[in-house]
């Protein structure tokens, strides 16, 4: 028999990771989350279980400046995963406070389980490179002499990105994700891309969801500053940049082509360091 969601059940989103099927909310304040068969390397940035074993282990049940919202059951049938948590109230916060919320969780002593995400970024530009990596920045006049460096010099700077400390990383910090509170710390969800990365991977994610300024972004998380911004400003610039260049072959490409112009100086950065 197929699995069907419930009928009384509220759709929330149809979710954008690989491996969701759907989102629900149920009478009783329950999140539902339909996880589907997909990519079955644990290592890889969009392995299927890998939010159902985040939930099952409790691992960031409980760290520092980043938690995930209580599980409440995982089920597993012959075509996916049903994963049920505690719903969490959205609360607004301001840049800051996200960003020292996860300088905190990259500072915590959070294992990296055999399934935890481990090159991210790397996963990514491999795909980028397979649909024909920044083309379409050059078509749209988009691209200079930074993002043609930055692409050429892509696997040195992947490369500084391995020297940088590994620490725990959500995987997708963007603020839709950094959903509620419990005090100083953030309630987050879709945990999909959790694992260990570089230095500043989380923060690269919110920089460019926001308009915050690096530096005050950077004096909220703590840390190794030179390290975190280096890796911050890297993860930053070739999202960034990836993100927009899919976008163009989209029938809309929203915001990301204008979040790209104001990534300029971003960009610029990352080329001394790559």
């Amino acid at each position: 028999m197929s699995w069907h969601p419930s009928p009384d059940w509220q759709a929330l989103t149809s979710g954008t990771g690989q491996a969701t099927g759907g989102v629900w909310l149920t009478p009783d304040q329950q999140v539902v989350k339909r996880l589907v068969p997909g990519v079955t390397d644990p290592r890889h940035h969009a392995y299927w279980e890998r939010q159902a074993l985040v939930a099952e282990s409790g691992i960031v049940a409980a760290t520092p400046g980043l938690r995930a919202p209580a599980c409440l059951g995982v089920e597993r049938d012959p075509s996916g995963i049903t994963l049920r948590m505690a719903f969490v109230p959205p609360v607004a916060s301001t840049p800051v406070a996200l960003a020292a919320a996860l300088g905190r969780f990259a500072r915590s002593p959070t294992p990296a389980p055999a399934w935890a995400a481990r090159d991210v970024l790397r996963d990514r530009l491999t795909t980028v490179e397979r649909r024909g990596g920044w083309s379409a920045l050059a078509r749209a006049g988009l691209s200079s002499a930074a993002t043609d460096a930055l692409w050429r010099r892509r696997d040195a700077a992947l490369a500084v990105l391995d020297d940088l400390p590994r620490v725990p990383t959500h995987g997708d910090a963007h603020p839709v994700n950094l959903l509620g509170r419990d005090g100083d710390d953030v309630l987050a969800i879709d945990w999909e891309q959790f694992g260990h990365g570089p230095a500043g991977f989380d923060l690269g994610y919110l920089l460019l969801a926001l308009d915050t300024p690096l530096d005050q972004l950077l004096a909220a998380h703590g840390g190794d500053l030179d390290a975190v911004r280096r890796g911050a400003v890297l993860v930053a610039a070739y999202t960034g940049l990836s993100r927009a260049a899919w976008a163009l072959g989209q029938p809309d490409p929203n915001d990301h082509v204008e979040r790209l112009v104001r990534l300029s100086p971003v960009v610029e950065e990352a080329v001394a360091y790559a």
